[in-house]
């Protein structure tokens, strides 16, 4: 070989090291520019266009942070159902990848539905501030489970890390949650207002929150409540003048329903009846246990010589604090109206003050309550909603919180959709532009990929509403509750009968029995005619060798169905049992 071709091999050699070199070093950037890079998405799994079961996640890569885990009252229409949660079928199946659930503060509407979410995914990990943590583990929930947190401290997932803010709201050690990631932080809100006189357990950083914002946000997740009313929640959210009055203008008894974790409310309960020779009464234990560790921990502050105990509860002049729940807002007193309550006896001179505002979910049950209380003649004190609202933020709460947090993408969460389009204006007035606010529903995919908008993405989670009826977890079902409905309008018809197996004939019945359709001693022609047609079925049905069980049931079912639209223009649940002997 010559030493020209030896030279050219080098050479040639040369040359594909270097391509070699060249491709391995792109790769090399490319990869390096992967590790920088941030695919970001973010759904609500419950909470938009609706009030309450408030749940929202954030996927950063291939890890998934959940915010809030939150139940909806059950409106008069859901017959039997306790509350509504959200569908966690996606988090069941991404399991794996959940690095923990962040819990805002302790009011249902945000931390109702954990226990039902623990019990889909055993090994969630939940981190809570002190109070929600204790409103958990009050309810049941297995204290191992919880990590507390403090707000200002920051919790490292590896390149993410969560901090936690406080802010001002009813229930105290309330925060709102910054994730930092790669392109910038993503801010969920939670609920807040604005109020420099809330102190302690109930304030709020704005220098920490403005410090973020000059740092760099890229998503603002921020709650609508109360995004249609003018100026700021505050002072607006203070009762305490209006529960002075009516503590002034009582002689006699008085009751307040309360809901156990708006400890603010209750605190402003305890200063409207300071100076004053009132006891209070706390009914019930779970509010009792509630009012005992706000004391103790410094999140409510009354003298002790204030609480009176089971022996002050016929005193004339006794406050008696009671307690509602989760499942319904009005249930404590529906049961002492009905003298359904072993303690308390209603009085026709005692008044009954309903501390919150009223729930648009409930608001035929409290006013069937408050018409209950005035058919017995007693005193009603409710908090007007257009003067007193929950501690949610108005328009220059929300205003102020976008000025400070300067969001890149501004994403209006919790409220029904009128208030979400409400919120969205406000951040077009501070010149947010319209491609970066995302109004979304339950389910829509919002995805960011190195800090931008992904305009193409049109993903949807699967989400439904889960009806929780008693201790059950398991969905009650939309033919369950279309089934209550027919029978809370119509009644029901059963028709019952017995058959010789052996012998195939008719034994027994058919017998009648209705409920909640007609009055049987005014309607004897009707019932017989309903036995008449029901036996005309069994007795074609059954022949020497075989009976149609099935076909029986079902064409009572029909056929009476009809007889009795024709009748009475109603469609009772009719229910055929056939049984054998």
């Amino acid at each position: 070989m010559s030493r020209n071709h030896t030279r050219l091999l080098k050479f040639n050699n040369s040359v594909i090291i270097t391509k070699t070199q060249a491709f391995l070093e792109k790769k090399l950037i490319n990869r390096k520019e992967m590790l920088f890079m941030c695919n970001i998405k973010m759904f609500s799994l419950g909470g938009l266009d609706e009030m309450g079961k408030n749940c929202y996640v954030v996927e950063i890569d291939n890890d998934i942070f959940v915010f809030d885990c939150g139940l909806k009252y059950a409106n008069e229409n859901l017959y039997g159902i306790d509350y509504i949660i959200p569908d966690f079928e996606y988090l069941i199946k991404n399991q794996s990848r959940i690095k923990g659930l962040f819990l805002t503060h302790g009011h249902y509407e945000n931390m109702g539905a954990t226990e039902d979410l623990i019990k889909d995914i055993p090994t969630l990990k939940v981190y809570a501030t002190k109070f929600t943590k204790f409103v958990l583990t009050n309810d049941g929930v297995d204290e191992k489970r919880i990590t507390e947190i403090t707000p200002h401290k920051k919790i490292n997932f590896g390149p993410v890390s969560i901090f936690p803010i406080s802010v001002n709201h009813s229930a105290p050690d309330a925060v709102m949650y910054v994730i930092n990631t790669k392109d910038g932080a993503i801010v969920y809100t939670g609920d807040f207002i604005i109020d420099p006189k809330m102190m302690d357990k109930y304030s709020m950083d704005l220098g920490k929150i403005a410090y973020i914002g000059k740092q760099g946000v890229l998503a603002l997740l921020c709650e609508s409540v109360f995004s249609e009313r003018i100026g700021h929640t505050s002072p607006s959210h203070r009762l305490v003048n209006i529960f002075k009055d009516a503590i002034k203008h009582t002689e006699h008894r008085m009751m307040f329903a309360v809901l156990p974790t708006h400890i603010y409310t209750i605190q402003e309960i305890f200063d409207a009846a300071a100076n004053t020779h009132r006891k209070i009464v706390i009914m019930g234990k779970n509010l009792q246990n509630i009012i005992s560790f706000s004391k103790k921990e410094g999140y409510l502050n009354f003298q002790d010589n204030m609480l009176g105990d089971l022996s002050n509860i016929e005193d004339k002049d006794s406050i008696l604090l009671i307690q509602d729940s989760k499942e319904n807002p009005y249930f404590s007193i529906s049961k002492i109206i009905n003298g359904y309550d072993k303690f308390i006896k209603l009085k026709s001179t005692d008044t009954v003050v309903f501390a919150e505002p009223k729930y648009d979910s409930s608001e035929k049950t409290l006013v069937k309550v408050q018409n209950d209380l005035a058919t017995h003649g007693c005193g009603i004190v409710t908090m007007p909603k257009e003067k007193t609202i929950l501690h949610h933020a108005s328009s220059e709460d929300l205003m102020i919180m976008i000025d400070l947090l300067k969001p890149k993408y501004y994403m209006p969460v919790k409220g029904e959709y009128r208030y979400m389009v409400n919120n969205a204006n406000i951040a077009t007035e501070l010149k947010i532009p319209k491609e970066n606010i995302l109004l979304k529903q339950n389910g829509d995919v919002v995805e960011i990929i190195d800090g931008n908008l992904n305009t193409e993405c049109f993903d949807h989670i699967k989400v439904n509403d889960i009806l929780i009826d008693g201790n059950s977890t398991e969905d009650v079902g939309e033919l369950v509750i279309k089934d209550r409905e027919m029978l809370s309008e119509n009644g029901i018809v059963l028709i019952s009968a017995t058959i010789s197996k052996k012998e195939k004939v008719l034994l027994v019945g058919p017998e009648v029995t209705t409920r909640g359709f007609i009055y049987v001693k005014d309607s004897s022609e009707m019932i017989e005619e309903i036995k008449r047609i029901s036996l005309n079925i069994i007795e074609r049905n059954i022949t020497d060798t075989y009976i149609e069980y099935n076909k029986i049931k079902n064409e009572i079912r029909e056929e009476l169905g009809k007889y009795l639209y024709h009748e009475t223009e109603c469609k009772p649940m009719i229910i055929a049992v056939v049984q054998e002997v």
